[in-house]
């Protein structure tokens, strides 16, 4: 009798502690459920992907599967958790991609193959800009903005050209530049510099100001910066003064942090990453992460795991003293996303629970068998911390059949703190209400 009572006992405790985890983890998909494909994502999925869930390297399932682009159907359009309405923002744009909202509420949009910095002003009764105009032209593959200083009169609009950081003098609600453009200092890479790679180079300051922070890419996929010049200061993210002067290699390791943001509670930089290519359709994952002072994120010689560093096979035998000093990043999305631009949602038009949260967009891959990316994800936070699951936000850009009509590029809010994104593949801006139906 007295085993009979015990076992029921037993039994309650671990029915009430799986209730409780439950409740803790609604829906969040683990373990090797976590990877996905596009056609498989959807408003509300959320998924929790770890280092201990990664495979071993399969280089053999490396595929060239990029996406083949089609004209966006006539019932296509991109699908929101229910409560949200979706619009048509702006068409007809020429390679849209990094977005920043102006401290007016303006957004500024880099279109980066024509040069050009344009400035969206406001919503129309019918969900178009109330103006529209063209801030800057003749740039180097422009990406991130930035103004500067913080608060609502910023005398400057700061632009990572591929090769170089320039900066335009602004006053709020410039729709064009007024002076000339000022050449603050050469970064790495790009067309004219030892051309070639990651040609994206976004901009953010610290929130005091005193930094500078500029990503930049690696010139390769996994190619050893010993033996070649061209990664240095690559796959890094750089510190400049205000006025353009080098300072350090804030971090490194980190193969291509296209989208920064500074977190608005802890202070932190954050860096969305796109990881290599060419080990497994699972392997490696991208990632999101807040960006140590200092800190090493492994590529190439080494990628996430459990504990410590994983070599990449590439490099066997590389840097031993290097493996335990690899970071693990907050977030791991899933492999081949192209994880592009990133914000931390501090407006109040979408429900409170969004306040705090991140999003990211995710361009899509080309080196997996099965699609995936090619979305918008929000990371969930509590106190300025991810919990390190991600959820599906924005979908539906690709069809049935594996073809592509929509890329998510860029992630900003409007003065009301709504959602725009930019779309490389239908050359246009949506925007994401919440309407509450």
């Amino acid at each position: 009798m007295k085993e009979v009572v015990r076992i029921a006992v037993v039994t309650a405790a671990c029915l009430l502690i799986a209730t409780v985890f439950a409740e803790e983890k609604p829906g969040v998909l683990t373990g090797q459920e976590a990877f996905t494909d596009a056609a498989h994502e959807s408003p509300g999925i959320r998924r929790h992907l770890t280092a201990a869930d990664l495979p071993g390297p399969k280089p053999d399932q490396s595929v060239d599967n990029g996406p083949l682009l089609v004209p966006r159907p006539a019932n296509a359009w991109p699908k929101a958790p229910a409560g949200f309405k979706v619009e048509l923002y702006a068409t007809g744009l020429d390679n849209p991609r990094a977005m920043r909202t102006a401290p007016n509420g303006d957004i500024f949009l880099a279109e980066s193959e024509s040069g050009k910095i344009r400035v969206f002003r406001g919503v129309t009764s019918e969900g178009k800009p109330q103006q529209v105009s063209v801030f800057a032209e003749g740039l180097h593959q422009p990406f991130g903005i930035a103004f500067y200083p913080s608060g609502a009169n910023p005398q400057y609009v700061y632009i990572g050209d591929t090769d170089e950081i320039i900066r335009f003098p602004y006053k709020s609600g410039d729709l064009k530049a007024t002076g000339p453009m000022q050449n603050l200092t050469e970064l790495p890479g790009g067309g004219r510099l030892r051309g070639g790679g990651h040609w994206t180079r976004d901009l953010v300051f610290s929130k005091d100001g005193s930094k500078l922070f500029a990503s930049v890419g690696s010139h390769s996929n996994v190619d050893d910066p010993d033996t070649h010049p061209e990664e240095f200061h690559r796959a890094d993210v750089l510190e400049f003064t205000p006025q353009g002067k080098f300072v350090k290699v804030y971090a490194s390791g980190i193969r291509n942090c296209v989208g920064e943001a500074i977190n608005p509670i802890t202070g932190e930089l954050w860096c969305s990453t796109n990881e290599r290519d060419a080990l497994g359709n699972n392997l490696v994952p991208d990632y999101v992460t807040h960006i140590q002072e200092g800190g090493f994120y492994g590529w190439p010689w080494y990628y996430m795991g459990p504990h410590g560093g994983v070599q990449d096979p590439r490099h066997p035998g590389k840097h031993p003293e290097l493996q335990s000093k690899v970071i693990t990043p907050d977030v791991l999305v899933n492999p081949h996303f192209a994880s592009l631009e990133m914000l931390f949602y501090e407006g109040s038009q979408f429900p409170a629970q969004y306040k705090g949260d991140a999003f990211a967009a995710e361009h899509g891959s080309w080196n997996r068998k099965e699609r995936s990316g090619y979305e918008v994800i929000r990371i969930p936070m509590k106190n300025g911390h991810a919990t390190g699951e991600y959820e599906d936000f924005l979908t539906g850009f690709t069809e049935g059949d594996g073809s592509v009509w929509g890329r998510p590029v860029g992630v900003t809010t409007g003065e009301d703190g709504s959602l725009f994104v930019s779309d490389d593949g239908t050359h246009s801006i949506w925007h994401v209400v919440y309407t509450g139906k």
